[in-house]
């Protein structure tokens, strides 16, 4: 699977400029910069604050004593005083030596994001770095300039140092970049054409542009905004799947609900009332002739696997608005002038919650690939043809279909596995545990893009059953999903190419088109 899904633009344009301040960021303005190539600008607060800053950091470039990140190396070497004729060259060297990523290159929203949100640190004024570092920042970011990051490097402690340290060689007008129409082009080219000067690094700054989790913080922050919109598409999958498999909506009441009182569950159990309200086929069942007692798990608990998925997700946003609020540099400069050492680096926050999210993607894409299969068994589908073929032996259906869901779920499950719980000692040992949350992050993006496709095959398969059985009409929202769905996807017939179809799906699910439709029957969705 790859790392992410394409998007589709929203209601953000590239115009809508985002001014990063003392405040932090927002979710949204980290979408909209990093996925829809919003500029951004300083304000004139944070540019005081910055300047402010670096007069108590050339105070002590210099003192005599010896400060970290100032007048000495680095980690393990960090008991070296650097005399003041080599500082810029160490500031160099830390740069290029630590633009050491290697692999495939990561998405350019992902890029943006990791600038941005280094660029919110540096506004804080407790860096250090000199206001034209900031601006150089603000101003790549405008242009479109997204420098070369590589898949490998981070440890997820110290900050992510090599994605870090490949932006900071970018401002200094080494190494690649793409530009805003994605060439691939040399750094130096690339700040010409914007208009900006290459920066040349005094003591403390390039230590304080790569010290930081912006880039796991990034992806998480891209994760939120993405599971937002696919937890609701979760729902209106399973409201289809109980719709074409004659479930009954009656577990789904609120005083049923109100009886385990988790707020996601509620959520969850509101919409998919919501969605199969006046529906024809749910109506046509509900008698006392009906012999079913309970429907299974898969659909019956969906709201408890899709609101356990909320509760999770709120969690992960508490941890990345406090870390949004964050300023992460070591050594930093305290709000009474001290230069002081830390370790609020450690991306430990950031990496459980991408892990977690890891294992909420991976149950939320189980529970909807047996729903999936349900509709394929003549012994569970309550009448429907063997894996909905139009003539079952000479057709096959969806017969395959599922077999990609269990392919993707499986990786899903792989991808599961904590990322957090491992730690490889680097730096002579200095930096003898680690977090690995760039890597958590990594593969959740990786998760969410397994998700929308396996959602999106549920989708397409309940919508084809749904169809199966006019002339009972589904509801009106559900009806909604189907029609957008039908403007790319035919109905059932004879087999044809299937992937088209699938690729089609999940297009619009990454797109929003989907929920889009379902809402514009049922309103807005928890």
């Amino acid at each position: 699977m790859s790392a992410s899904i394409e998007h589709t633009p929203g209601r953000f344009t590239s115009n809508d400029t985002v001014t990063v301040g003392i405040g932090p960021v927002s979710v949204a303005e980290v979408v909209r910069v990093a996925r829809y190539g919003a500029p951004v600008r300083l304000s004139a607060e944070s540019l005081a604050l910055i300047a402010e800053s670096r007069t108590r950091i050339q105070e002590l470039a210099d003192d005599p004593k010896p400060v970290y990140g100032v007048s000495t190396g680095f980690g393990a070497l960090a008991s070296r005083h650097i005399p003041q004729e080599l500082r810029t060259q160490l500031q160099r060297s830390l740069i290029r030596s630590h633009a050491a990523g290697s692999g495939p290159e990561v998405e350019t929203e992902v890029v943006r994001a990791l600038m941005l949100l280094r660029l919110s640190t540096l506004a804080t004024g407790r860096t250090g770095v000199r206001p034209e570092v900031a601006l150089t920042y603000a101003g790549m970011l405008s242009a479109g300039i997204a420098p070369v990051v590589r898949e490998f490097g981070s440890l997820g402690c110290s900050g992510d140092l090599a994605p870090l340290s490949h932006i900071a060689l970018a401002a200094m007008g080494e190494g690649q970049v793409r530009t805003a129409d994605g060439e691939l082009v040399p750094a130096a080219t690339a700040l010409a054409q914007a208009g900006l000067e290459p920066v040349v690094l005094a003591e403390k700054e390039g230590l304080a542009l790569i010290n930081g989790t912006d880039g796991m913080l990034g992806m998480l922050v891209l994760a939120l905004h993405d599971l937002d919109g696919l937890l609701r598409l979760a729902d209106i999958a399973a409201a289809m799947s109980v719709e074409g498999q004659l479930g009954t909506d009656r577990v789904f009441a609120a005083d049923l609900q109100a009886l385990r009182p988790h707020p996601g569950q509620a959520v969850a159990a509101a919409n998919m009332t919501r969605l199969l309200a006046d529906s024809e086929i749910v109506a046509s069942h509900r008698g006392p002739e009906c012999a079913r007692v309970q429907d299974a798990y898969s659909l019956r608990c969906a709201p408890q696997v899709a609101g356990a998925a909320r509760d999770t997700v709120e969690h992960a946003r508490s941890v990345a608005l406090r870390e949004l609020a964050s300023a992460v540099d070591n050594p930093v400069v305290t709000l009474d002038g001290r230069v002081e050492s830390n370790g609020n680096f450690h991306g430990a926050p950031v990496a459980y919650v991408l892990d977690f999210l890891a294992i909420v993607v991976a149950d939320v894409a189980s529970i909807s690939e047996r729903r999936t299969d349900r509709f394929l068994d003549v012994a569970r589908n309550h009448g429907l043809n063997a894996f909905l073929a139009d003539d079952p032996g000479v057709d096959s259906g969806h017969m395959i279909a599922q077999y990609t869901q269990a392919a993707i779920v499986s990786e899903l499950k792989r991808l599961a596995n904590p990322a957090s719980v491992d730690s490889i000692p680097s730096s002579a040992m200095q930096e003898d545990h680690v977090s690995m949350g760039w890597s958590a992050a990594r593969k959740l993006r990786r998760a969410i893009d397994g998700l929308t496709r396996v959602l999106a095959i549920e989708i397409l398969t309940a919508a084809r059953g749904i169809d199966m059985r006019a002339p009972l009409t589904p509801a009106p929202a559900t009806a909604a999903v189907i029609a957008a769905l039908r403007e790319q996807v035919p109905g059932p017939g004879p087999d044809r190419y299937l992937a088209p179809d699938i690729e089609a799906a999940v297009s619009l699910a990454a797109a929003g088109a989907l929920v889009a439709a379902a809402e514009g029957v049922a309103g807005p969705l928890g």
